[in-house]
C-alpha cells in the first residue's frame, strides 16, 4: 500500500485484471478464476481454541472496544496518487468496532505527516498504525496476522489490511488484504521488498482472490501467515493462496514491520479513475490478532 508511484505503475502494468505470481513465484490453494466459497459466510468464527492446541501463541490483540492507544493515527496525505486527507476525525469505535470512513469534503492540510507543507483535498478518510511491531525470524519464525473486516462498497474506496517497515522497502511489505469497492467479490494480496531505500524490486507478486459471495455484504476473517518461504492466505479459515519460493520471500524473514489498517480514495490501484464517480463508503473492522508459532 505504501509504495512509490513507480511502483504502483509496475503493479498495475498488466491493466488490473487478475494477476497470480510472476517472476518466480508459486501458487497454491483456490484464486484467480475459482471462486472461493468462505467456509460459513457472515457467521464464521474463528477457533482460537485450535489455533492454541497447535502451537500458536497470541501476541497481540484489540477488539476496539475502548480507544485507539495501542495504534498511531496518522494526519496527512499519503503517496500513490492517493485523493484523501487521513485524520482522526474519519475513526470511530462504536459498538466494538472501528468505522474508518472515507467523505467526500473540501479540507486543507500536511501532504505527507510532519511534513511543512500543506495541500487541497477533495476527500478524508483514515488511517492507523500499529505501535507494536511485528517480524517472522529465528525466535519467532511464524506469524499469523489475523482482522475480522467488513469491506466498504462504493468506486474509488481502496480498503487494505497490510504491514511495511522502514525505511522502505528494505523492511519488506505485506498486503494482507487490499481492495476496490467496486469488486466486491474479489480482493488482492501482494508484497514488496528492495535493498535500498524508495527502490522496489522489479517484481510482482500480485494475486486476486475471488470469493462466491459479497465481502461487502457483513464481516469476513482475513489472514496471512508469514514465514521464511511462504504467505498463506486465508479466507474465512480456508486457505486460498499461497506464495512460494518467491524470488524476494526469504529476504522478508528477519525484517521488522507495523500493521496497518486504512481506506484509501482513488489512487494508482485504479487505473483510469474518473474521479467523478467516486462514491465514498466505510470499512468496519471488528478486531485485529496476531498470533506466532515455532
Amino acid at each position: 500500500m505504501r509504495r512509490t508511484i513507480s511502483a504502483v505503475l509496475n503493479k498495475l502494468i498488466f491493466g488490473g485484471v487478475i494477476l497470480i505470481l510472476v517472476n518466480g513465484c508459486k501458487k497454491t490453494g483456490s484464486s484467480g478464476t475459482d471462486p472461493v466459497t468462505p467456509v460459513s459466510g457472515c457467521d464464521y468464527v474463528m477457533d482460537e481454541t485450535q489455533l492454541t492446541a497447535n502451537g500458536w501463541i497470541k501476541l497481540f490483540e484489540d477488539n476496539f472496544d475502548s480507544d485507539l492507544s495501542k495504534w498511531t493515527i496518522w494526519n496527512g496525505g499519503a503517496y500513490n496518487n492517493e485523493l484523501q486527507l487521513y485524520q482522526a476525525a474519519n475513526l470511530k469505535l462504536i459498538n466494538g468496532s472501528l468505522e474508518i470512513t472515507a467523505k467526500k469534503e473540501s479540507v486543507t492540510g500536511p501532504t505527507l505527516p510532519n511534513s511543512s507543507s500543506t495541500g487541497s483535498f477533495n476527500f478524508t478518510s483514515g488511517r492507523i498504525e500499529c505501535k507494536i511491531n511485528i517480524s517472522a525470524n529465528t525466535h519467532t519464525p511464524k506469524l499469523r496476522m489475523i482482522a475480522r473486516i467488513k469491506l466498504p462498497a462504493g468506486y474509488g474506496m481502496w480498503p487494505a489490511f497490510w504491514s511495511y517497515g522502514d525505511p522502505w522497502p528494505t523492511q519488506g511489505e505485506i498486503d494482507y488484504v487490499e481492495a476496490r469497492g467496486n469488486e466486491p467479490f474479489k480482493y488482492y494480496t501482494n508484497y514488496y521488498y528492495g535493498s535500498a531505500p524508495g527502490t522496489v524490486f522489479n517484481e510482482d507478486a500480485s494475486a486476486a482472490i475471488i470469493s462466491k459471495e459479497d465481502l461487502t455484504a457483513c464481516y469476513h476473517v482475513y489472514e496471512i501467515e508469514w514465514s521464511q518461504n511462504t504467505l498463506s492466505s486465508y479466507l474465512d479459515g480456508k486457505l486460498v493462496e499461497t506464495k512460494k519460493s518467491g524470488t524476494h520471500i526469504p529476504d522478508l524473514f528477519g525484517k521488522t514491520e507495523r500493521i496497518v489498517l486504512n481506506l484509501a480514495v482513488g489512487g494508482g490501484f485504479f487505473p483510469g479513475l474518473d474521479k467523478s464517480l467516486i462514491q465514498p463508503g466505510t470499512m468496519y473492522v471488528d478486531w485485529v490478532k496476531v498470533f506466532s508459532a515455532r
